[in-house]
């Protein structure tokens, strides 16, 4: 069975996908790209962008009860390798060591003009 995962405190999908799905007690996000969801605008610089988007992707780990420490696996798409280091930068003011496994990617587009994007996956319990 799976639990879909939906907050107005994150911007609406654009497409037709969830925000996150909840299967087994690990819970999938949809990539979020930089729109603030209260006015539907995208931020300017990439540092920005990428707030905005650790913003959107807090909004649904806190729909889902869960945080930031229950993330382990994210991917971020860029598309410019050139921000690499100032995405890092502010991805690591959102995140705290034991950091997530992740990938990197540079692609040629994202939705609405974007230059960042991230999903994540994150786990109820760490037990095994």
């Amino acid at each position: 069975m799976r639990n879909i995962i939906q907050t107005d405190k994150a911007p609406q999908a654009i497409g037709p996908y969830s925000q996150a799905v909840e299967t087994a007690g690990t819970v999938y996000i949809s990539g979020q790209i930089p729109l603030d969801p209260a006015t539907g605008e995208m931020a300017g610089t990439i540092e920005e962008q990428t707030d905005q988007v650790m913003r959107n992707l807090s909004a649904i780990l806190e729909e889902a009860g869960l945080s930031f420490d229950q993330v382990v696996k994210t991917t971020i798409f860029l598309t410019s390798l050139d921000d690499f280091a100032a995405v890092n930068e502010v991805y690591g003011r959102h995140l705290s060591e034991p950091y997530p496994a992740r990938a990197t990617v540079e692609i040629s587009k994202l939705p609405k003009g974007a230059k960042v994007e991230i999903e994540a996956i994150a786990v109820r319990s760490f037990n095994m």
